[in-house]
């Protein structure tokens, strides 16, 4: 047990180690995600829904069928 400790691994809460891995999927995640969301017009905020359950399968399926504001493709107006 003494072992686990020494690294910041521990029973009792959060470790250096806990901390450590969160900032890790932080920056593989958020960042991409975010910079995608600027990329088409909207805010890299919203890449926070990633990280909770159910609403960021929610946030996926709106922002596929939203309107984009940067969107190059503009459908044909049927007048």
């Amino acid at each position: 047990m003494t072992m686990m400790y020494e690294y910041g691994w521990s029973s009792t809460g959060f470790g250096a180690g806990h901390w450590l891995w969160f900032a890790l999927i932080v920056a593989i995640v958020v960042i991409p995600v975010g910079r995608i969301l600027r990329r088409v017009g909207f805010s890299a905020l919203w890449s926070v829904l990633i990280f909770i359950p159910v609403v960021n399968l929610i946030a996926l399926w709106l922002f596929a069928y939203a309107d984009w504001p940067r969107s190059e493709f503009q459908p044909e107006s049927k007048s």
